[in-house]
């Protein structure tokens, strides 16, 4: 009897690992009250205790972290492992996307600051008008969130949720689960984001179904989004409280501002289109040139001068750096004109304005590089190749296997364009070529990318960046942003079940 449930608990020992990590985490924050960084790290480091021996941190064995991975048996059993693993799954998280964050916590203040944002809100109303002033913002975070990561798309848009909520009286909440919502959508769905290109590619499906039959699958989410926001606006009373940079007496000055004294709308536009059209356009002429498209002048290869150049000033951090410039151009611009310097140079002013969002910045990168920790940790215990083996005792539909498990990794590790890598690569590991699926493919690419929303909590740097730019607490967050993405993935897999029963596609 011992004997057995030894075998059990240690045949099954990474997931174990998983739940008891999980359970820290919810723990750590919810009832002991610890900072998430500290939380998530602690949790780094127990997950690598627990899953120790660890192979060594060398140059060849980074990969194994990026991964889902067996661990090597002649592996050293070095608990210290277990924190240099931790240490450069912080590294690398907080080093891939640290500059984006300040400089897009730059690019928002700004627009606040200078009254661009107001300006872009006043445009829209007088192009939609009041009533569809929640439609708008869903249809600018479906829209952006499209080639740009979802947390740069929340730090361009907050300010107009902010701006938008001031200038009609209320409605925060439904403007900022609107906009977030739809942004999340995107963002797992549809081509030219990573982690859906990541998914197409794996199971060598076209990239011209994968477009498509994202962007289709997506509109019944954004119409439930589009409800459920205004469900959570009228059920819950959340206030629109003070954030760093962005405080409500400041916003009102700038609301009974007249046009006049606001920047251009070129201008107050610049610092959300430019990075989104930079970054576009490299993804966009690399779809391209993969469906045999002669692109000329600017076909992607090296010895190609005007590529080099557009792919330059299309790494996000490079268009992120000339958003962040122009904003401080329309910042300066507008002070001068509302005389608001006085004495100041021009870096004292600076200094005093961008002092706070690089402080709230820098709280974000510190959450969201322990997230990385964690969720590296996580793929190196071998939890991926626990959920592979269980699958195969039970006879399940593939479109649901591909879902449970992405959404599994997503739950576990925060990342959704790492639960996607995940996922495509534990079902082309199973489906091969995918000939003998009844169905497209295409259904499996669907239910990955729908896995990878369910369930954003403390783990994901996404739930960070909305709880502290919104201004909500942690449980306001869980109400409403991690139901509303639960709800989004679970409506995406109906879709995907029915779909692949009543329209094949094949």
């Amino acid at each position: 009897m011992l004997n057995s449930l030894v075998s059990i608990v240690s045949s099954n020992w990474p997931l174990l690992v998983l739940l008891l990590s999980v359970a820290w985490v919810i723990f750590g924050i919810t009832k002991l009250k610890l900072h998430p960084f500290i939380t998530l790290m602690i949790a780094s480091v127990m997950v690598g205790l627990l899953s120790c021996p660890l192979p060594e941190v060398t140059a060849e064995n980074k990969g194994l972290f990026h991964s889902r991975v067996d661990l090597p048996q002649s592996a050293q059993l070095d608990y210290v492992l277990a924190v240099k693993w931790s240490l450069l799954g912080f590294g690398n998280t907080a080093g891939g996307i640290g500059l984006i964050i300040a400089l897009a916590a730059i690019v928002g203040t700004c627009m606040m600051k200078s009254g661009a944002a107001d300006r872009i809100v006043r445009f829209l109303l007088s192009v939609f008008g009041l009533k569809r002033a929640g439609f708008v913002l869903l249809i600018s975070g479906f829209l952006l969130s499209i080639p740009v990561f979802f947390d740069t798309v929340f730090f361009l848009l907050i300010p107009l949720a902010r701006a938008m909520a001031v200038r009609t009286g209320g409605k925060y909440l439904f403007f900022v689960m609107a906009m977030a919502g739809a942004g999340a959508i995107t963002h797992s769905m549809v081509i030219p984001t990573p982690g859906p290109l990541m998914i197409a590619d794996g199971l060598g499906l076209e990239m011209g179904y994968a477009l498509i039959g994202g962007l289709v699958a997506s509109i019944l989410p954004a119409c439930l989004v589009f409800f459920m926001a205004k469900w959570f606006d009228n059920k819950f009373d959340f206030p629109m409280r003070e954030v760093a940079g962005s405080t409500k007496k400041s916003l009102e000055t700038i609301v009974k501002k007249p046009d006049e004294e606001l920047p251009s709308i070129f201008l107050s536009f610049l610092p959300i289109v430019l990075p989104v059209v930079l970054i576009a356009s490299v993804s966009f002429v690399g779809v391209l040139h993969s469906q045999g498209v002669n692109l000329g002048f600017i076909s992607p290869n090296s010895s190609n001068l005007c590529f080099s150049i557009l792919s330059f000033l299309g790494e996000p951090n490079i268009a992120m750096s000339l958003a962040a410039a122009s904003s401080i151009y329309i910042l300066i611009q507008q002070s001068l004109k509302d005389r608001l310097r006085e004495q100041m140079t021009v870096t004292s002013f600076l200094s005093k304005y961008l002092e706070e969002p690089l402080v709230t910045a820098g709280t974000i990168i510190l959450i969201t590089g322990a997230g990385g920790a964690f969720g590296g940790m996580i793929r190196l215990s071998g939890v991926g190749q626990s959920i592979e083996n269980l699958s195969y005792n039970f006879n399940i539909s593939y479109v649901l296997l591909a879902w449970i498990v992405t959404a599994i990794i997503r739950i576990a590790q925060g990342s959704a364009t790492v639960a996607m890598i995940t996922g495509v690569g534990l079902m082309s590991a199973v489906l091969g070529n995918g000939s003998e699926l009844p169905y497209h493919s295409l259904y499996i690419f669907l239910a990955i990318g729908f896995g990878s929303i369910t369930m954003s909590w403390m783990n994901d740097s996404g739930f960070w960046v909305v709880q502290r730019l919104s201004g909500f607490t942690e449980k306001e967050t869980l109400k409403t942003w991690s139901v509303l993405l639960t709800a989004i993935s679970l409506l995406g897999l109906i879709i995907c079940l029915i779909g692949s029963s009543l329209i094949p596609l094949k």
